[in-house]
């Protein structure tokens, strides 16, 4: 899968197809695409399980690292020379709180961040193939929620948009509606934090005057 780019004669290598996503997300692709940039897909395939006492920042940022990783090993680049790691984790109370199972788990999730403001902390990682440097960076959210009753929950939840979303909820969708406020980059809360991303592609890049 690639998006094309408008033709730019002032086009960065990023630009030019180089670039890999080691994330199966249409959220991250398609928040790639608002960027400009021509890119494939190649999901990275790795165990997420947190280390014993992992502090969330270090488990994000570890993980976007080795999905970058990951796919590099794997060889299905071809000629690509970034890869770009990137993952998301809802953080309340200090623990980290992922997907839901099912609807039920669904529904707990959100009656524990409703009322409450969370943290969505995004890991990125710009990996080289050719010099294997590899960038990082974490970026954190804080999302304001309102109260809301379990009914409400439950009519959110049956519509089906929460079930493959960290925290159960898209901010980018109709899970808008619990949202009162967000401190920071609103991307970052739907998967990829857009100004970040493009400032760590840009350094990584050597025709860019980045890492050489």
């Amino acid at each position: 899968m690639r998006r094309q780019s408008e033709p730019n004669s002032t086009e960065s290598p990023l630009e030019k197809g180089r670039l890999v996503l080691a994330s199966a997300s249409p959220r991250r692709s398609a928040l790639l695409d608002e960027m400009g940039l021509e890119f494939e897909i190649h999901p990275a395939d790795i165990d997420e399980t947190p280390f014993p006492d992992e502090a969330p920042r270090e488990l994000v940022r570890r993980l976007a690292r080795s999905k970058a990783q990951a796919v590099t090993d794997s060889r299905r680049i071809g000629e690509r020379r970034f890869i770009l790691g990137s993952d998301t984790l809802v953080v309340l109370d200090n623990e980290p709180i992922g997907k839901p199972a099912d609807p039920e788990d669904a529904i707990r999730m959100l009656e524990r961040l409703t009322g409450r403001i969370h943290t969505v902390m995004t890991g990125i990682a710009v990996l080289d193939v050719q010099t294997s440097v590899i960038l990082d960076q974490v970026v954190e959210s804080q999302v304001h929620m309102r109260d809301a009753s379990r009914d409400e929950i439950s009519r959110y939840v049956a519509l089906g948009e929460s079930l493959d979303k960290a925290g159960a909820y898209a901010l980018q969708g109709e899970g808008r509606r619990f949202v009162t406020q967000v401190e920071g980059s609103e991307s970052n809360v739907i998967g990829l934090p857009l100004e970040e991303t493009r400032a760590l592609l840009e350094k990584a890049t050597p025709e860019a005057g980045g890492v050489a």
